[in-house]
Order: C-alpha cells, then structure tokens, then sequence
C-alpha cells in the first residue's frame, strides 16, 4: 500500500472530460492537488513537472525520456485512451514509474464509428448531403447499395473487430474475419468465417481494418492485394493511418477497382491537404473514432479510478508495465526474464497458426520460484510478433486467454543436466513446437534444445532456422549459397536425432534475410524448411 505524506499533485495535459475526472475530484481520502494545464509545448511542461506525482495525458502530449527525467517525484503515468505511443515505456519503466490506460474504454466509440462510416460510403450519405446544401437535388448521381448479404471482411479481430463484426451481424452481413490468433473455436462461436487476408482480399465486398500498426502490418494492404480484390469493393480504416497503402489505394479508386473508402486515419496528421481528399470516391473524418462523450469519460473514470486504487492499495487495474508481483520476489527471476522472452518470440516466428495451448515447464532452481511473471514473458514474447507494443509482460496472460489460448504451468525438480531449464511447448490445430532454454553461469542465456534436438545457441540477433535431410554436403550448400547473396555466417549449430534423418541447422548472421534469400537457400537439395528468426 503506498501512503501520501503531502499532497498528490495530479497535473492533467491534455483536455479531459470533467466527468471523466470527477472520481479524483470527489475523493475525500486522499489529498490530491488536481492541477489542469493544456496545450503545452515539451519545453513548459518540461519545466512545470519537476514536482508533479501523477500526469494525466491522452494523445496530444508526448512524454519523451526529457520529461520523465524531468519529473523528479512522477510515480504514475495515466493515458487516458488505449494506445501508449505518445509515451516512453522504456524510460518510464527505467524510472519506477507505472503507465496505466485504459484499454476497454473506446471500444464500442470505434465500432460504432466503423459502421457509421461504412453506412455512409455504402449510401453516399457525405456527397449527397454536400451536393443538396448546394443548393442542387440530385438523386440519380448517388445510388446506393445494401449491406444486408454482402461480405464484409475484418482484418484484425481483438476487441473492436469483434464489435464490429456483431454490428454488421445485425445488418444481415456476412463476416470474414482475419486475425493470427483467431482458432476455428472461436470464430465458430462468434459465428464469423475465419479467414486469411487474401481470402478476404478475394471474397469481400467491405474490407475494415482493425490491427495495431506494426512492422507486419505497415503497408498490409497495398497494390498486390488491391489486385485481389473484386470490382467495386469498398475500404474502410479507422484504426491507424499506415495499415493501408495510401499512395496504392489512390490508385486503386482512379482505375476503379475500389469503388470508394471512407477514412478516419491518415499517415500524417492532420491531413486537410492530403490528395486522397480530392477524391469524390472518398469520405473521411478527422480522427474521431474515440470522440465521444461516452469514450472520452469513460477512459478519463477508468484511469482516475486506477490513480486512486494506487495510492490505497499500492496496485492498479490496467498497468502497462507494471510487474505483478512484490518487489522482493521479482528480484529472483529477473534473470530469466529476457530468455523467457526469447523463447516465446522463438517459437513466434516458426509456426504460422494460432496457438491453442502452451506448457510451460520450469526444472531445477528456478522452479523454486514464483514464476508467475516468466510465463508473462514467455507470453509476451508469443504475441509480440502480432500485437507489438501492445502487449506487455502484465498483459500478456489476459490478452492470451482473451484469444482462447490454454496455458498449463509445471514445475519440477530435475532439470536434465542444468541448473535450471525452461521448456516451452505451443500447439496449434496441426503443429506441437517446443523450445528450451538455461541460463549458464557467466555465460548468459543459451537455447539447449529445438524440437527434438539439442543445440547450444545465443538467443540474440539474427538466426537461420533450417530443417534438413541429413546427408553428406549440406552444410556447404547452405554456406555456399548464402555467400553468394552476401550473408555472412557469424556462428552455426547443428543436431540430429539419429544418422540419415532429419537434422536442424541453426546459424547466427549478421544480415537480415529477404524472403527471396530464404526460399533460395529452400530450393536446395535435401533442405526442408528454412524459416528466419530475429530475436
């Protein structure tokens, strides 16, 4: 429990509702100095928050390392919102500083906002509106079409796809959706088709988009699946400006391929000059898709309750990098943090299918533990390829679970030669990967086992994980061919389960690889998989 010998100073950045703040403004238990100041450039709030406990921000203030650093007594950062981009996690969690927001808050203000926009291209309600006001009825120019039996693809389904997807439900459609963790179960039950991206591309007649914007997701629909999809298909985002080409989708509305896109987002913002704009094809607002009443108060109250929660109880609801458990007894762990990480991400990147369940099993000394936050790890490591900063070692087992994922804990006691051994075992509906990992004495971290071979391998950088026949000259051919594309081989592993059978291959270089590189190192004889992995 954290206990107030002065007054909480609570400096809020950004506007928020009053009634959003209203339980900091009523609380009688806590002496909390609520001081609102917006609009300030970094320089004035840099030179306002030397004494401030507790900063309120939504998306306008940008809290860099210069002003945490600045913010001498700063023990908490509230974002009243979702997104965490505006802040440095980093820097904060270097601080001692918690970030907490408020993940459920917009929800529904998005989906509702998506449908609004899709209703609206579909009946070329913006056009028609603008044309009357000018004085001309114009009706034959603005047919229209149902959304009642046409597909509407969602790419992306956390909490606002699947919102979304209910809606449309209500409106007759037929849902495609696409998510890496979406499992049949799931989609069953939501009584959705699952699906990949190019299927949607195929099928849709409304494509909405609905992911994080990650390196994966950049530039996820451009011109290649553009030429997938049907004539006439209708795009909508309003999620994050970037996740659809938009240079590719000007394109795409000229040579009438896409009949019309209504947009909330943009890369660069504002964007009152943008040239998508001029497009008659093409509706769009000004980022509102968590501009509600509702939203905003309702992000304000959630993140003003967790303030409160924190200074009573030393604990919060919605922490973004946050351990969960005392102080004391992370200390004993903290070691294995990075590699329990590691191979999660490791496992990530060889498998292409949602997990269903993962085992965790924990030998020898470290099983002495709590090793409540190294499955969190694990866990974030998994879904960071797909949910990028979004995910964090405190949110990693509720967005997990959130997907249907089963996760089983086990301890014991022999570790197999090691100190201390991690094991991690994900299946899929076709697939069971396992991957295990030890810390050496002033050796640091080690990947001793792949599947069913064992290895001695540095979870870091750049690796080629390469699944091959086992038979004379196919190491030479893999050294080979990747000299000739300029990829240099700092270190290499290899293992067998037994003579003449399949063997792995595990290289340390120093490049990144294309997917040109990898399936030209494929195309060797006797090499059956070659998969990059960046850790």
């Amino acid at each position: 429990m954290t206990t107030a010998t002065k007054a909480i100073n609570v400096f809020i950045a950004d506007p928020l509702s009053e009634d959003g703040i209203f339980p900091l403004r009523q609380e009688q238990d806590l002496d909390l100095n609520i001081i609102v100041d917006t609009g300030l450039a970094q320089e004035e709030l840099i030179a306002k928050i030397a004494d401030v406990d507790v900063l309120l921000v939504r998306s306008q203030t940008t809290v860099t390392r210069e002003v945490i650093e600045a913010a001498k007594n700063l023990k908490l950062i509230g974002r009243a919102g979702v997104g965490v981009d505006n802040i440095d996690l980093t820097a904060a969690t270097e601080h001692g500083i918690i970030v907490v927001n408020a993940p459920d808050g917009n929800t529904n203000s998005a989906a509702e906002h998506t449908i609004a926009m899709m209703t609206s291209l579909a009946r070329h309600i913006p056009q028609a509106f603008n044309t009357l006001k000018n004085g001309k009825w114009d009706r034959k120019s603005y047919v229209g079409v149902e959304l009642k039996n046409k597909t509407l693809g969602v790419v992306g389904f956390g909490r606002i796809g699947v919102e979304v997807a209910y809606r449309a439900k209500g409106q007759r459609m037929n849902v495609m959706a696409y998510d890496p963790f979406l499992t049949d179960e799931r989609a069953k039950e939501l009584g959705v088709t699952k699906s990949t991206v190019e299927e949607i591309c195929a099928a849709a007649d409304f494509i909405t988009v609905h992911t994080p914007l990650l390196p994966e997701t950049r530039n996820l629909i451009n011109k290649e699946k553009f030429a997938m999809m049907k004539d006439g298909v209708r795009i909508i985002n309003c999620a994050r400006g970037g996740i659809i080409n938009e240079d590719d989708l000007y394109d795409a509305i000229v040579e009438g391929k896409v009949a019309g896109a209504a947009l909330d987002v943009f890369v660069s913002e504002p964007a009152t000059d943008h040239k998508l704009l001029t497009l008659p094809q093409v509706i769009a607002t000004p980022h509102l898709g968590a501009s509600t009443i509702e939203a905003q108060e309702s992000v304000a109250v959630d993140v003003s309750n967790d303030i409160i929660k924190f200074y009573k109880t030393g604990t919060v609801t919605n922490p973004v990098n946050m351990p969960s458990i005392p102080k004391e007894l992370l200390a004993q762990v903290e070691p294995f943090f990075e590699l329990a990480e590691k191979l999660g991400s490791f496992l990530s990147q060889i498998t292409t299918e949602p997990v269903k369940e993962i085992n965790l099993s924990y030998a020898g000394e470290v099983a002495n533990y709590d090793v409540r936050p190294l499955t969190s790890n694990a866990l974030k490591g998994l879904l960071s390829k797909n949910h990028g900063n979004h995910v964090n070692d405190v949110n990693a087992r509720y967005l997990s679970e959130r997907i249907g994922m089963k996760i089983n804990e086990h301890k014991t006691t022999t570790a197999k030669g090691f100190t201390s051994l991690i094991t991690i075992e994900i299946k899929t509906a076709n697939e069971t990967h396992t991957v295990a990992g030890t810390l050496l004495n002033g050796l640091g971290a080690r990947i001793v086992k792949v599947e069913d071979y064992v290895v001695d391998v540095i979870p870091q950088g750049h690796l080629l994980y390469i699944k091959n026949t086992d038979k004379p000259g196919a190491i030479g051919r893999v050294a080979t061919r990747l000299a000739e594309k300029d990829i240099n081989i700092a270190t290499m592993q290899v293992g067998r389960a037994q003579v003449g059978g399949t063997a792995v291959m595990m290289l340390t270089i120093d490049n990144v690889v294309t997917e040109e590189d990898l399936t030209f190192v494929a195309q060797l004889e006797n090499i059956d998989e070659v998969k990059a992995i960046n850790l």
